[in-house]
């Protein structure tokens, strides 16, 4: 709740719920009033979010936004200079110890030694992360397959390729088995195929752990996270689904139809739809004709829509909302004309 009110401020769009009575929800991360300077320079400014139990949020800013000072304060590789941070409810700087027992750090150059085997550094992983040793042997066997390195664990680091070696540096984090998993970068370098599987791993992390995953590539969130808060010049700016930043910068609902008939027609019977405001003919050259709806704010028009189409004889192809890509959302938040024009 208190991440809620610290951004619901006019001058942001943002989107941060806190749990409402009776909400089951747990919050695994709370970031609060989160500020940390390098001497005169502020690489994050009065940050605040929380990410629930079991979620994928991604972090997502251009770089230099200061998504990895605010990783690194999560994990507690970095003081913070004021605010609050918990993980699974231990204040890192107060119970540092107890946070980091139950976070997984994957930085963006993998903490790896090359010169040990795969088996040999989970090992040692292990050790420092104070896996009863009984368990050792077991846990690091359960943690390659989970991380799909099992046919390369007898092999030296130095000799892997960057794809597995990134999926080592994500073994090391799951080795303790944490609740929290902070990823920073995880596919940064990796060729198509291997962020495919590298973006695989992640989502089967789902429910298993809670995630953060940091990113400037913007289709790494839109195919992996849940949720995403957004962070431009050390401060957040946006926090929610895409389709709910969507709906908050667009102010209006947007859905495509596609049906076969006479366009003048399907056009004039749809502009008479309750709650539409405006149609446009986005495609009208053949004999299918798609039309764009623009629908006020929380009103789906996509049932009258259909019921107009098939009760005047016309052939409905497809119906379906649509909104900002994600590349879209990330431009008018963290371009600082447009973003002042969304907030306005």
């Amino acid at each position: 709740m208190l991440a809620a009110r610290a951004l619901n401020d006019e001058r942001r769009i943002s989107g941060v719920w806190g749990a409402a009575p009776g909400d089951n929800r747990v919050s695994m991360i709370q970031v609060e009033h989160l500020t940390k300077r390098y001497g005169p320079t502020v690489a994050v400014s009065d940050v605040s979010f929380e990410v629930q139990k079991g979620e994928v949020l991604g972090f997502l800013g251009p770089n230099g936004a200061g998504k990895t000072t605010t990783m690194r304060v999560i994990t507690g590789y970095l003081p913070p200079t004021e605010g609050k941070v918990t993980v699974a409810g231990f204040d890192v700087v107060e119970n540092p110890i107890e946070a980091k027992r139950r976070t997984g750090y994957l930085p963006e150059t993998p903490p790896v030694y090359p010169d040990m085997t795969v088996r040999e550094y989970l090992g040692f992983v292990a050790r420092i992360k104070a896996v009863p040793r009984a368990e050792v042997k077991k846990r690091v066997e359960e943690t390659c397959e989970k991380s799909a390195v099992t046919e390369v664990r007898d092999r030296q680091i130095g000799k892997l390729s960057k794809g597995y070696r990134q999926r080592v540096g994500l073994a090391q984090a799951l080795i303790h088995n944490p609740e929290v998993l902070v990823l920073d970068e995880p596919t940064a370098g990796l060729d198509p195929k291997q962020i495919i599987e590298t973006r695989e791993l992640i989502k089967n992390l789902a429910g298993q752990h809670t995630v953060v995953l940091s990113t400037h590539i913007l289709p790494e969130a839109s195919k992996t996270c849940q949720r995403v808060v957004v962070i431009n010049h050390g401060q957040v700016v946006a926090v929610g689904t895409p389709d709910d930043l969507t709906r908050r910068l667009q102010g209006y609902e947007t859905v495509l139809v596609t049906v076969e008939g006479p366009a003048a027609e399907i056009i004039d019977k749809l502009q008479r739809l309750e709650g539409v405001n405006l149609v446009e003919p986005r495609d009208a050259s053949g004999p299918r004709v798609t039309i764009e709806l623009h629908a006020e704010r929380g009103h789906d028009v996509r049932p009258e829509a259909a019921r107009a189409v098939v009760e005047s004889g016309w052939k409905l192809f497809e119906i379906k909302t649509s909104g900002l890509s994600l590349e879209e959302i990330f431009l008018q938040l963290t371009t600082k004309d447009l973003g002042e024009q969304a907030v306005n």
